[in-house]
């Protein structure tokens, strides 16, 4: 500003001497002009002073702060929730994922164009690990979709820090009470920057959605009745009056059934699955429900192929009555060892271990027996004919005595008991007499699955540690019982063997689920197991024995069927649903949101309203009031003044 002054105090014209003839009239003019004439230069210097300071302000961009003032930064970070839960409507016509890329778009606008942005979903996909120019942040803006990943606060919060050295944080989200997980008080304690909090609130919270699934016999066999449970939850304040529930088998319809939800409550169907299932039935449960729709359907994936693993100990010469029904391959991987030359490593791997009437069991087959059960093995102690009562007491954990009694007529059993639930097709008033001779005794058990007519048992289920124990009084040898001839004992024991099916597959996984674990036939099975759907997808994944554990690519999954294929051989069927939690709607306030992240000063929420007003109400209320443009318009003011003063004052 000094340039003005120094041009107007020295004159760089030279000055040149007119001669007149008499100068006594022009003196009195002179005197009158310079008066005139230093008052004109007075302005104009003015003028110019006033131009080069107004300009010099418009770029140094002046303003009047905000109630609440943004710090000054050039980088932002911006993380838009993309959960299933934002498909909610927070409008007649807007979803709350819509309205936050709006947001996120009008948020771009009112910063300064030298400003970088990064972009965090709920994918962390890779490029929110860099800083973005405007028109990039924009464009990253328009590609984001709804995603099944949920993300706690604390997630969000460890993620923008480790990616942010500097500069803001503004969230956009829902706020879901359900998926906001423990945000702990050091989440956001960095306080040389400010976290914005964008609230978009939901229409309505309540929902209607499949809340678990279950089968009465979670073992599918050929033929056998089974029936599939679904429990129906509703989160509204409002009941929920006939809604249709329909279950689809392969895509057909197989089932359909009407239920009403109390408010805030549950409510159970039940579908009768087909008799003829194939080897992998992909069962699917639907029905409409608004504004949520993305938790309509349930899946549920049926494996026939997850064969029960038996393992049999045997003297030399029992009979084969144990290896006739369990050897249906299609079923069972059946093994048989004696006694004598036992691999122990099968034990662990078994689901079922039979001893087959093995008199005198040594000390260390005793000892992985008890181990085995304690670790939650299912283990079938059959006597010998000449049995040691101190090794059975050894296994059973209850007294036993050996005893020598004549054949006795076996009692019906009792259906209603859930050992025999569904093991006939139709009830039988009487069955067939059988009988069976003891040649051990445990006492009188009330609890046992079949006893004679004089109440002794003959068949008991014991508990160990998380293990099973079941405990037989006779030999299975015609000379013994007639037992091995009669109808019911096939269904017996494949029962005893579907209650100790270690299964390592679900019917369904939620997409919050990190791994499944698959069980193949052979631990010497090599080749990588790929997951095809709807795409193709090659998870990682390790081997550990006969087991495969895959880590979900929880990225790229998306809620649906997967067959577990390797090379040519189809290892299972897998259902994935989306995360539970995101079902659940109820959000926080902006009073239990700031109470949850201990009130912290750094921490402030912004109303997400329409998008439409959004730039201007957060321009006004964060940014303040940019005077820069008044300052531009007074530079030119006097500028003009300069012009005139120097055209029209002569």
């Amino acid at each position: 500003m000094a340039i003005p002054v120094i041009v107007h105090l020295f004159s760089f014209r030279k000055t040149q001497r007119v001669y007149f003839s008499t100068n006594r009239f022009l003196r009195q003019v002179q005197q009158a002009t310079a008066s005139r004439q230093k008052l004109r230069h007075l302005l104009v210097l003015a003028a110019r002073l006033l131009f080069l300071f107004f300009l010099i302000m418009a770029f140094a961009q002046p303003y009047i702060p905000a109630p609440q003032q943004v710090t000054s930064t050039r980088t932002v970070s911006v993380y838009v929730d993309n959960s299933l839960s934002m498909s909610v409507p927070v409008s007649e016509r807007e979803r709350a994922l819509d309205a936050a890329i709006q947001h996120a778009h009008r948020l771009a606008e009112v910063f300064p164009p030298d400003t970088r942005y990064r972009l965090l979903t709920n994918d962390f996909a890779p490029f929110s690990n860099a800083f973005k120019t405007r028109s990039d942040f924009q464009e990253l803006l328009s590609g984001i979709r709804l995603s099944p990943i949920s993300r706690s606060l604390n997630d969000i919060a460890v993620r923008l820090n480790n990616g942010s050295p500097s500069g803001d944080f503004y969230l956009l989200s829902d706020f879901q009470k359900s998926t906001l997980g423990d945000p702990a008080n050091t989440a956001f304690a960095d306080t040389s920057r400010q976290v914005y909090l964008i609230r978009f609130k939901l229409q309505n919270h309540g929902n209607v959605f499949a809340d678990s699934a279950w089968l009465d016999n979670p073992f599918i066999i050929p033929g056998e009745r089974n029936a599939l449970h679904v429990r129906i939850r509703n989160t509204s304040q409002n009941p929920v009056e006939q809604l249709a529930v329909k279950l689809l088998n392969e895509g057909v319809q197989a089932g359909n059934t009407s239920v009403s939800v109390p408010a805030l409550g549950v409510a159970e169907v039940r579908f009768n699955l087909p008799a003829a299932m194939t080897s992998f039935s992909r069962l699917e449960v639907r029905f409409n429900d608004y504004p949520a729709v993305f938790d309509n359907q349930l899946y549920v994936a049926l494996n026939r192929l997850d064969r029960i693993r038996v393992v049999e100990i045997r003297d030399t010469g029992t009979p084969k009555f144990v290896q006739t029904v369990f050897g249906n391959t299609r079923l069972f991987v059946f093994h048989s060892f004696a006694a004598s030359n036992l691999n122990y490593a099968a034990i662990q791997a078994a689901d079922l271990v039979v001893l087959n009437q093995v008199n005198n069991p040594d000390a260390p087959l005793l000892e992985n027996l008890r181990n085995y059960v304690r670790a939650g093995g299912t283990l079938l102690v059959i006597p010998g004919t000449t049995p040691q009562p101190a090794a059975i007491s050894q296994l059973a954990a209850v007294p036993v005595t050996k005893t020598d009694e004549e054949k006795l007529e076996i009692s019906d059993p009792d259906f209603n008991h859930p050992f025999f639930r569904n093991i006939v097709e139709d009830r039988i008033d009487r069955l067939a007499p059988f009988q069976a001779r003891r040649v051990i005794d445990w006492g009188r058990d009330r609890a046992a699955l079949l006893k004679f007519k004089n109440d002794n048992p003959l068949l008991s289920l014991l508990y160990q540690g998380n293990g099973r124990l079941y405990l037989l009084a006779s030999p299975l040898h015609t000379e013994y019982t007639d037992l091995v001839t009669h109808f019911l004992f096939l269904p017996v024991m494949y029962r005893i063997a579907q209650s100790g099916k270690k299964t390592l597959l679900k019917p369904y996984y939620s997409l919050a689920e990190s791994q499944v674990v698959l069980r193949t036939d052979s631990a010497m099975a090599t080749g990588i197991v790929r997951l095809d759907g709807e795409r193709a997808l090659i998870p990682d994944q390790r081997t550990q024995g006969d087991r495969v554990v895959l880590e979900l690519p929880r990225h790229t999954i998306e809620p649906g069927f997967y067959y577990a294929i390797r090379e040519k051989d189809t290892l299972a069927l897998l259902a994935f649903n989306a995360d539970k939690r995101e079902s659940y709607l109820e959000q926080h306030s902006e009073q239990s949101l700031a109470e949850t992240l201990g009130n912290n000063p750094h921490v402030r929420f912004i109303y997400g309203g329409a998008s439409g007003n959004f730039s201007s109400a957060f321009r006004d209320e964060y940014l303040g009031t940019p005077l820069w443009r008044y300052a531009l318009l007074l530079a030119l003011l006097f500028l003009l003044a300069e012009i005139l003063l120097l055209r029209l004052w002569h």
